[in-house]
């Protein structure tokens, strides 16, 4: 046999050892140390070791690859195979990724798994239709609003500058009389320590992950909705690998939500010690800053339901049934 030969030989079982591994960039919005990137980075470790370091997913950290609003198109598009989204910032696209940002419908973790339930038959649908499929969701801890000085109604938040995330967050700001700044979370710490956010509605995750405490010291805990973050696929990319790593993704993204949304109910308390600790005052909303975001709620439901149609009132009967 020529050495050649062998050296030929030796190539192609080179190529063919690095064609069959394939590599998936997944970008996400928030920090290395937040839970939803935690839960990410272990959901790539359970995929690289079902699929014996075929499948290699690189989670990229908060924003570095894509900003918080640029994931979706991406993995639509193909630059990336798969990324973590917060569906209500796609709600100007479609209202049915709005749902879980609507105030009080859905104001507990049941609650939250149970209007995911009724709206996930339509995010496949809808995720299919675009080229992707949802792998998993998993929900934020509850909306609480975050605030310079005591509140006792939704007046007092008149003419403050507040922080918006999401069509729902600046139809909020405006229905009680707050300025609504977008602003995305990896540019929530820098908004806060220059004054351009005085006020804004999160949960504790995000109030704890961008130190809030050092710029605002009461948080209302009037667990308005638990958005969610979605892991979404591009198609043709997942449509691409072999059986059992198609397999091993699904396996892996069921573990990761059970996992996610079980982590998400520890950290939430976890979460609204470590401000306590930071010198944060936490109190619940008066009841007339309750009344007051209810009938925010409310005028936002009508609304959302009347951009969204017979499948947003679908949806809604679905939940509440």
């Amino acid at each position: 046999m020529s050495s050649r030969f062998i050296i030929a030989l030796a190539s192609l079982f080179a190529a063919g050892s690095a064609f069959a591994q394939t590599k998936w960039d997944l970008p996400a919005a928030y920090p290395a140390n937040n839970f939803h990137t935690e839960n990410l980075t272990q959901f790539a470790a359970d995929v690289d070791k079902a699929t014996a370091g075929k499948l290699k997913i690189t989670v990229h950290a908060n924003a570095s690859l894509f900003k918080a609003p640029e994931i979706k198109r991406a993995v639509q598009g193909g630059q990336a195979q798969i990324g973590e989204i917060l569906l209500v910032n796609y709600q100007n696209e479609w209202q049915i990724f709005g749902a879980d940002g609507l105030p009080f419908l859905a104001d507990s973790y049941d609650e939250s798994m149970k209007l995911y339930k009724a709206q996930k038959p339509l995010l496949d649908k809808k995720l299919g239709e675009q080229g992707m499929m949802l792998l998993y969701a998993v929900a934020w801890p509850p909306q609480g609003i975050y605030v310079k000085k005591p509140i006792a109604s939704a007046a007092d938040l008149k003419g403050v500058k507040w922080r918006a995330y999401s069509p729902a967050t600046a139809r909020i700001a405006e229905l009680v009389g707050a300025q609504p700044v977008t602003v995305q979370a990896a540019e929530l710490s820098q908004a806060m320590a220059t004054g351009v956010v005085e006020s804004y509605m999160s949960s504790g995750a995000t109030g704890y992950d961008t130190k809030t405490y050092e710029h605002i010291k009461y948080f209302v805990d009037t667990q308005a909705w638990l958005p969610k973050n979605a892991v979404i696929v591009n198609k043709a990319a997942f449509d691409a690998l072999d059986k059992p790593t198609q397999a091993a993704v699904l396996k892996a993204g069921a573990d990761a939500e059970a996992r996610g949304w079980s982590t998400s109910k520890v950290k939430n308390t976890e979460y609204l010690e470590l401000l306590k600790k930071n010198g944060m005052t936490i109190a619940p909303p008066t009841p007339q800053l309750k009344a007051d975001m209810t009938k925010v709620g409310d005028t936002m439901l009508k609304e959302w339901l009347e951009k969204a149609g017979p499948e947003g009132q679908a949806l809604v009967d679905a939940f509440r049934k």
